[in-house]
């Protein structure tokens, strides 16, 4: 359902309640109004001014901090205001039934006030989905490269291209519409195919930062694997600092995958403990290792476990996907003149928790092998990475096909600026307005 933005919204903009101080936000055409018979007399524009705040029939029901905001020099683009309360479940809730009694006057869809910002021009889709980002960030790198985005520097990137595209397409129909006119030179168009050319090679580069940005936004899978026993259990807890995991014993204890996140430096990892890796008859750990096998194919990196005070050597993991393989020796308080030498890349101990540290060094490493950008102005959804590959297949069609015509040429660099649009939201959006919205909490 798109919403009336005829009406004025408000609703509750700050954490959950109760509260040392609460906000609730308003916007639209009666905000001012609705405010005046709230609080009296407004105070100047961005000043806090200190307000009785009442209801219509006189009752106090608290006392704040007003702020107005005339558009559109205002986050939506219209007028907006904040009224900064004591943030009690009943004060706040006295406020929120009082704004919705007024006529016009609703409480906000999820992301609506962004969604207006949106409409009247403030902010571009990219801009917004970095601000929703940023809103969710957890880690300092996801933070960063929300920031990018939200603050439009991916999208000034975005319309830089997109005016070279516009550029070049008008260079080429002149060319076609007005070759015989004096004022029009001869091949007009030569000039902008090697132009187009390291256009190409700049959205290239995006889309080689692409897993950077998918890391960063989502986080990055390090699986724990292995033999039964070996210490994968023990390694989750320690690296996590608590019992997440039932260590035991007994081999399979483990049946299913348990996750856990940790903040390396900034990064969000996300850790995942498999069901030991041997052959079986028992059901249940049959799916368990099923499950282990399917995780191991999606990681960004594997941890093979080995025991290093086992008796007998241990067996290899039969691992073929493209991800890192750390090979970890566990359990070195236990080794014994009886243990196998065997070669590991580090070796821990988790009960003394000894090599810990080391071995998030190690993750760090190839973290940021994987995230090693130059600038964090990159793609991080799935929509922005498929239309910059729209873009670049188109240009490349362009810039290569000299014999089939500068009509068809054209037509490639109008498909190519075309998808830069809809990265940034100026055409043919409104088919994915709700479902990034709807992302937003109500307030924002």
């Amino acid at each position: 359902m798109i919403p009336d933005f005829n009406e004025t919204i408000f609703a509750l903009s700050s954490g959950a309640l109760p509260a040392g101080v609460a906000v609730v936000r308003l916007s639209g055409a009666a905000t001012f109004q609705i405010l005046n018979a709230l609080v009296g007399t407004l105070p100047r524009p961005r000043f806090a001014g200190l307000r009785s705040i009442r209801s219509r029939d006189g009752v106090l029901l608290d006392t704040g901090l007003v702020v107005i905001f005339p558009g559109p020099a205002s986050f939506t683009g219209e007028d907006c205001a904040e009224i900064h309360l004591h943030g009690g479940k009943a004060v706040v809730a006295a406020l929120l039934s009082e704004l919705g009694s007024f006529d016009g006057c609703r409480i906000a869809e999820a992301g609506e006030f962004s969604r207006r910002a949106f409409e009247n021009g403030k902010l571009d889709l990219v801009e917004i989905e970095g601000l929703a980002d940023l809103l969710a960030a957890e880690t300092e790198m996801q933070r960063r490269l929300a920031a990018e985005q939200s603050f439009g520097r991916l999208s000034a990137v975005y319309d830089g291209w997109r005016e070279r595209l516009l550029h070049a397409r008008a260079m080429v129909e002149a060319e076609l519409d007005f070759a015989d006119e004096g004022d029009i030179p001869g091949s007009v168009s030569d000039r902008v195919w090697p132009d187009l050319s390291a256009l190409a090679g700049e959205v290239r580069g995006q889309l080689e930062a692409e897993r950077a940005g998918e890391i960063i936004r989502d986080g990055f899978k390090v699986v724990i694997a292995g033999s039964p026993n070996v210490g994968k259990s023990s390694l989750l807890n320690a690296l996590v600092d608590r019992e997440v995991a039932i260590v035991t014993e007994y081999a399979g204890t483990t049946r299913d995958v348990l996750h856990c996140e940790l903040d390396i430096d900034g990064f969000a990892v996300h850790l995942f403990d498999t069901a030991g890796i041997r052959e079986t008859d028992e059901a249940v750990e049959k799916e368990g290792i099923r499950r282990a096998l399917g995780k191991i194919a999606e990681a960004d990196l594997v941890l093979h476990l080995k025991d290093a005070s086992a008796a007998v050597e241990s067996v290899d993991l039969a691992y073929n996907g493209d991800a890192p393989v750390i090979t970890v020796g566990t359990k070195i308080d236990a080794i014994t003149a009886s243990s196998p030498k065997q070669i590991y890349d580090l070796m821990i101990s988790s009960a003394q928790r000894v090599g810990l540290d080391d071995l998030r060094q190690a993750i760090l490493q190839v973290l940021r092998e994987k995230t090693d950008v130059i600038s964090l102005a990159i793609p991080s959804r799935i929509r922005q990475r498929q239309h910059l590959r729209d873009v670049l297949a188109n240009v490349e069609e362009a810039v290569r096909s000299a014999d089939i015509g500068l009509e068809l040429r054209a037509e490639y660099l109008r498909r190519a600026s075309d998808s830069l649009g809809r990265i940034t939201g100026k055409i043919d959006v409104e088919a994915m307005l709700g479902k990034i919205f709807s992302d937003f909490c109500v307030g924002k």
